[in-house]
């Protein structure tokens, strides 16, 4: 099972939540990263398994910044999240170089592993 996890957003507070309620749930959080184009060059360097990767950040959105992963040598699993729905987000989800979605409410170590288990990794 995956359990190294970089968390990306540009909120502060949420990077915080995120990252102790993953460590308490078994995932262990290598760092964290406040835009796209750091979260590139920290996942280069941690090398992590999954990347919670936030839709709306204030350089790239989510899913240019996942495609950007997606041509790195050796991936990691790309998780997106945002405070806004699915449906905010349309056919743009289907498309994008990530395991899943998932609401920034509904995040939680068992909806986590269930993505990853569940979910192949999208194509490159």
């Amino acid at each position: 099972m995956s359990n190294t996890v970089l968390v990306v957003d540009d909120h502060p507070d949420f990077r915080a939540a995120a990252s102790a309620l993953l460590a308490a749930e078994g995932f262990e959080v290598v760092g964290v990263a406040a835009s796209g184009q750091e979260a590139v060059v920290v996942i280069s360097a941690l090398q992590p398994d999954v990347v919670l990767l936030d839709i709306r950040l204030p350089d790239l959105d989510g899913f240019a910044v996942a495609a950007q992963i997606a041509e790195l040598a050796d991936p990691p699993a790309v998780v997106l999240v945002s405070s806004r729905g699915a449906g905010t987000y349309g056919p743009r989800l289907g498309r994008a170089a990530a395991v899943g979605f998932m609401a920034k409410s509904e995040l939680s170590g068992a909806a986590l592993r269930r993505l990853l288990d569940g979910s192949p990794r999208a194509p490159a």
